[in-house]
């Protein structure tokens, strides 16, 4: 069968700090392509959606996946799908992802015929049951597919994450991946899932509080067929279990290999596990990304992170002693008044990482989706960014977006710009010597994509498409907002991973998008 896989363009954030490879959507390709199926991705973070239109008419798909990570990109889905329908007609149109899979009734419903299924859960185990049944119009009977017809039994979760592979050599234009100055920049999985349950995540609730690891030598692998000199460690947490992370690097100074990585971890597991990340210094980890997401204990607390402020600020002085740049994520609260940005303004200013500000956003599939959703103020997917405020602002929302964009372009003074760029000359001056111009870019593109009028007036567009709400008020059981039951299947994918693990070392993730 002849299918089409495609990412949809990036976001407001994507457009600056980074742009990363869709990992996930190279792993359904591959598992697509190993039973025999004819593939081709179009990323149009990287790609212009003229070239899919052209595309959809030369290459008539019978076939069309999406992947819908981000609810923001949820309308330019359904935009697509219909334009699949008029060009390859008979084409078989499903979305899959992380973000829809919490709500695939809805946009089913939403695309009036121009979506056939929803994917719920990991796409590795669906894509090819889902492409057998349409041959024989049964796709509402493979797990976790939702379509008109009904729904499947729950989705399943792989047995192992060591395979398939991803089909990296399917990408287009891969020089157009980087995150900062690692430009270019791959991406590559260590562990699926996170056994902590912050209010603010579905990470958890998607892989039902799950988590699995590679093999370390798979892992090294995988690593070993890379070619970029850059990689994301995309685990939602890194190196949670030492002998997980110690594992991958042996097998990595076996094979000699070395290259310089980004990667996402918590404070508490940085602390515990200081040798672990000091190995992999050695190995050329350089960048960090810790979700500290509040400066003061209520704060952890509101979004039960099960951390606290000393242990975070100690963190930030462990990673320092090793030479790792930091980037800290904060959330911003709809509910802060000048004298809060300000405070944050100061403390930018006052330690040496990168600042990240997130706006506070419930999400489905999160706790807070339940507890704060039916006071939100917006329902526009284009919205659901974590750069808009969609829930009521203490101060009018103008000045809201006023005060947060005085924040970021203060923190941006201090990171980007002209004297950034003079400090970084010799990266700068590498990246252009091999054609490389996304961290030149990004450098100057704050002022055009960060600002308070457009943030505001985004708000004034017409709305074609918007997300549903709760039907009830309050949080539901835990085992409620799962994706992925732990049970049979669950519990032998688990075991298995920890088995693998244990063999030859430790590891674990972080969370692959500042996003999410």
């Amino acid at each position: 069968m002849r299918l089409m896989l495609v990412h949809p363009s990036a976001l407001m954030y994507s457009e600056i700090f980074l742009r990363l490879e869709p990992l996930g959507l190279e792993r359904v390709a591959a598992a697509a392509r190993e039973a025999g199926h004819q593939v081709r991705v179009v990323d149009l973070q990287v790609l212009d959606r003229k070239l899919l239109d052209r595309e959809l008419r030369s290459y008539q798909p019978e076939a069309l996946g999406i992947s819908l990570n981000y609810l923001a990109n949820i309308p330019e889905a359904l935009e697509i799908a219909h334009s699949a329908k008029a060009a390859a007609p008979g084409c078989f149109v499903f979305f899959g992802g992380h973000s829809v899979s919490f709500i695939g009734d809805h946009v089913l419903e939403q695309a009036e015929g121009a979506v056939d299924a929803i994917a719920r859960g990991e796409g590795e185990t669906v894509i090819v049951p889902l492409l057998d049944a349409v041959r024989d119009r049964a796709a509402h009977t493979v797990p976790g597919v939702v379509t008109a017809d009904g729904r499947g039994p729950a989705p399943k979760m792989l047995e192992s994450i060591d395979r398939p592979r991803p089909a990296r050599d399917l990408m287009r234009r891969r020089n157009r991946y980087f995150i900062g100055e690692l430009d270019p920049c791959a991406s590559i999985e260590f562990t699926r899932g996170c056994p902590w349950d912050c209010s603010f995540c579905s990470a958890w609730t998607f892989y039902g509080r799950s988590y699995r690891r590679a093999a370390p030598e798979a892992a090294a692998e995988e690593m070993a067929s890379i070619r970029e000199p850059n990689v994301f460690i995309v685990d939602d947490v890194a190196f949670i279990k030492p002998d997980h992370g110690h594992g991958i690097a042996a097998e990595l100074e076996r094979r000699d290999i070395r290259k310089r990585y980004y990667l996402e971890t918590r404070a508490d597991v940085l602390l515990r596990n200081e040798e672990v990340f000091e190995r992999w210094t050695r190995l050329g980890l350089k960048y960090m990304f810790l979700g500290m997401e509040a400066l003061d204990a209520d704060g952890l607390d509101q979004f039960r992170k099960r951390i606290s402020p000393d242990e975070n600020f100690k963190a930030l002085e462990t990673a320092r002693r090793m030479g790792i740049s930091v980037a800290i994520n904060l959330i911003v609260d709809p509910g802060w008044d000048e004298e809060q940005f300000r405070l944050v303004r100061e403390f930018a200013l006052a330690v040496p990482e990168i600042v990240h500000l997130t706006v506070m956003t419930p999400y489905p599939g999160t706790e807070v989706w339940h507890t704060e959703a039916r006071q939100l103020t917006t329902r526009d997917y284009r919205l659901f960014d974590i750069q808009h405020a969609v829930v009521p602002t203490r101060l009018p929302l103008e000045q809201f977006y006023r005060e947060l964009v005085r924040t970021q372009a203060v923190i941006n003074r201090k990171h980007l710009g002209l004297r950034t760029a003079i400090g970084a000359m010799r990266v700068l001056g590498r990246n252009l010597a091999h054609g490389q111009t996304n961290f030149a870019r990004m450098l100057w593109k704050f002022g055009r994509v960060y600002n308070a009028d457009r943030q505001f007036a985004d708000h004034a567009r017409p709305v074609e498409y918007e997300l549903p709400v709760p039907e009830r008020r309050g949080a539901p059981g835990r085992k409620e907002l799962f994706v992925h039951t732990i049970g049979r299947s669950g519990a032998r994918a688990g075991q298995t991973g920890q088995q693998t693990g244990q063999q030859a070392g430790q590891q674990a993730g972080q969370q692959a998008d500042p996003a999410q």
